[in-house]
């Protein structure tokens, strides 16, 4: 799932050598915590955050299929 984050996250922003993706598995859960640089932030949110629900959307369902739960934090 870090991978899939890393990859649509690189395809959104103009500078892709700045997106960092860190997993903190939990229990129940795994945090993928998302990084960019500041200039491509709106472009990883979207308009009213419409874009990171979508990346989310995509990872609760990959995370289905294989019975895990997934939570992205968009940090600065």
């Amino acid at each position: 799932m870090k991978q899939l984050v890393e990859d649509i996250a690189k395809a959104l922003v103009d500078s892709g050598d700045a997106v960092d993706v860190k997993a903190t598995p939990g229990e129940h859960a795994t945090i993928l915590e998302l990084k960019v640089a500041p200039s491509d932030l709106g472009n990883v949110i979207g308009k009213q955050g419409l874009t990171a629900r979508s990346i989310r959307t995509i990872l609760t369902a990959a995370g289905a299929k294989i019975n895990r739960k997934f939570t992205l934090e968009i940090v600065e």
